[in-house]
């Protein structure tokens, strides 16, 4: 007599009672339960052929999330973005390289728009780098200056808004600013003679 093996086999493999489910058979005949219009009801933008609606939209009216009143700070629009680059990255230049934002782009190491470049100290610098960024960690300056390498800080760019708003007003001539002291000194004079001809009423 064979004695019936319980090992696991190719040919045996089945899945767990329950998880595969019947498909539904959709427009076969009334008395299916699922025929005619299919479960999509009668007509209608929902009963068309690649017919969906996006979310949120109502029907062209004003959406709910616009029509909500907007409120308090949102640090969405002060975010500024980073490109991260490792140590483990770093292995790929030659020892004593300059590593800078045009030798990374060039090497696919970081892309797309970003305000400056942060050294992480993921891995182990395996030679000296001059490696040039806008923000480091401790641990990834520890490694590069233990490797031999060195790592200079860019200095910050004045901000567009202040260079702006400085160009925008520059200083006035000498002749304006004296003319617009004379015109100080007039209304200051009016102001006082109003106020000593209200106060002769009163009393």
């Amino acid at each position: 007599m064979e004695k019936v093996s319980n090992m696991m086999r190719l040919h045996n493999l089945q899945p767990r009672p329950g998880s595969r489910h019947r498909v539904k058979r959709l427009g076969c005949g009334e008395s299916s339960g699922h025929g005619k219009t299919s479960g999509k009801g009668h007509k209608g933008q929902k009963a068309r052929s690649g017919g969906s609606i996006r979310l949120g939209f109502e029907g062209g009216q004003m959406p709910l999330i616009r029509r909500l009143p907007k409120r308090g700070f949102n640090n969405a629009a002060f975010h500024k973005r980073y490109a991260v680059v490792n140590l483990d990255d770093l292995n790929a230049f030659k020892a004593g390289t300059a590593v800078n934002e045009q030798l990374l782009r060039e090497s696919k190491l970081v892309r797309g728009d970003f305000v400056g470049i942060k050294i992480l100290g993921d891995g182990e610098l395996k030679h000296g780098l001059t490696v040039e960024a806008d923000k480091v960690s401790a641990s990834a300056r520890e490694k590069i200056e233990k490797a031999g390498g060195t790592i200079t800080l860019r200095e910050k760019a004045e901000r567009p808004h202040a260079a702006a708003a400085s160009e925008a007003s520059p200083e006035k001539p000498a002749g304006e600013a004296a003319l617009e002291e004379t015109r100080k000194k007039k209304s200051s004079r009016k102001t006082s003679a109003k106020a000593k001809k209200k106060a002769s009423r009163e009393s």
